[in-house]
């Protein structure tokens, strides 16, 4: 039985950092990264997206030797970005590729413990995630970086606030963005003020919000309770996934015990913490290793 089904469409990225450089393009994604997290950690996974001829085989290949299930509609082309990191940690996004929209929903919907809607580029309709909800009782867990992404005038991405966000939040049990998404959506800098970024990011309707911030940690808000995360600290060389991978080890701590959101919390930053210290999809996460950070962010910290 798959555990945790996961949509959103898989890319090829080309990474640069100050620190590391791609050799080419590698496979990446919100959900993408989700579920390679969610495999190290024991959870068995399944993907649906939309890939292109260009990387068909290689991605049937890519998730069988990761251990997800596919579900895959074809595209004209596979999706993909090439993204420039500063020495700051700020980054641009240029269009390698785009896929078209996710159309499928697979039955193992009805059985999945959790859902996750993870967007890379405006590839979920509302009427998509308001079908999810209709065919599940399990909570989804949304990230809504796809759902904010437009390309500008430029060519390059530029975030925004869709009307039907407001519709789509309410159908989701955890929403999970990062500073600017968070900033977009309610208009808080949680660099400022993360308890209200995370308050406000609450109320547009979700049960649990949670507010990444970097190497400043996260704030978890669940309406009786505001709670700061701190972040494991390492050497970041490459922080693309990081928000994917927190998401992952929040959702697997949260379906062994849902009362415990510092832990939970926790656990996303240890897994995010290993993430970002590889680049591409290969990074070594064990659950032995994220339990052992996790257990020294809680000693520490609560």
């Amino acid at each position: 039985m798959v555990e945790v089904i996961a949509f959103g469409n898989p890319v090829y990225d080309e990474i640069i950092t100050p620190v590391v450089r791609t050799n080419g393009r590698v496979l990446s994604g919100c959900s993408t990264n989700a579920c390679l997290a969610l495999g190290r950690l024991g959870r068995t996974t399944a993907l649906v997206g939309r890939v292109g001829p260009d990387y068909a085989d290689q991605f049937q290949s890519d998730l069988i030797r990761y251990g997800i299930t596919p579900f895959v509609e074809r595209a004209s082309q596979t999706g993909g970005f090439k993204l420039v990191y500063d020495s700051r940690g700020d980054r641009t996004l240029d269009i390698l590729g785009v896929a078209e929209p996710i159309t499928m929903v697979p039955d193992m919907v009805a059985t999945a413990a959790a859902v996750v809607v993870g967007p890379i580029l405006q590839e979920m309709s509302l009427e998509l995630i308001h079908t999810i909800r209709t065919r599940t009782q399990a909570p989804i867990f949304l990230d809504p970086q796809g759902l904010l992404r437009r390309i500008g005038a430029d060519g390059r991405i530029e975030h925004f606030l869709p009307v039907e966000f407001a519709a789509i939040a309410p159908l989701c049990h955890v929403i999970k963005a990062n500073e600017v998404e968070a900033k977009v959506i309610t208009g808080v800098d949680p660099r400022n003020d993360p308890v209200l970024a995370a308050r406000r990011l609450r109320e547009t309707g979700c049960a649990i919000a949670i507010v990444t911030i970097a190497e400043a940690g996260s704030q978890i808000d669940d309406g009786d309770r505001s709670i700061a995360i701190p972040a494991f600290p390492t050497d970041a060389r490459d922080p693309t996934g990081a928000g994917d991978t927190y998401m992952a080890g929040f959702l697997h701590a949260y379906l062994a015990d849902p009362s415990d959101l510092f832990r939970a919390g926790c656990t996303g930053a240890a897994t995010a913490s290993i993430w970002i210290e590889y680049t591409g999809p290969d990074a070594p996460i064990t659950l032995a290793e994220v339990e052992r950070r996790t257990a020294l962010l809680v000693q520490q910290n609560r």
